[in-house]
């Protein structure tokens, strides 16, 4: 089933349930596919570009979080982490910090990376590798230590 079907039926189910905050991140979601649809003249979404999707997403809403929390407004704060938690749910499962210890020291030993110059080669692959497992912002903080 894909991205979007899985979607579809979650809003089916939000709006039964009438539960706005889930609903209103799942709008957001569907409208994203739909615009990358269009973009590419109504071809199929891949599933890469739909991780990248929800990536996005998840980030900018942890950024309005961010700001919202230096500022003060926790009623907007807490309805921003609300709705990245609905969008996280169709995320392939995250790896644990151990799990992208042992990822990004298995992409230094292919790569033959030395130190932090070596970062930009370890950082291309792992990026590849790990999308949609674990965020770019971890990663790039995990092979910093590593490579350091």
């Amino acid at each position: 089933m894909s991205l979007e079907q899985k979607i579809t039926d979650a809003m089916k189910t939000a709006m039964k349930e009438k539960d706005r905050v889930a609903l209103d991140s799942l709008r957001a979601v569907k409208a994203q596919i739909l615009l990358v649809k269009t973009e590419h003249k109504g071809a199929d979404v891949s599933e890469e570009q739909e991780i990248a999707i929800l990536q996005r997403m998840i980030k900018q809403r942890k950024d309005s979080y961010d700001q919202f929390s230096a500022q003060n407004r926790m009623d907007l704060a807490d309805v921003e982490a609300a709705q990245s938690k609905v969008i996280e749910q169709f995320l392939p499962a995250q790896l644990s910090e151990e799990e992208l210890e042992a990822a990004i020291k298995n992409i230094i030993a292919q790569t033959g990376a030395e130190g932090a110059k070596d970062l930009g080669k370890v950082m291309g692959v792992a990026s590849k590798e790990l999308a949609g497992k674990s965020d770019g912002k971890s990663i790039s903080t995990m092979a910093k230590k590593l490579l350091s």
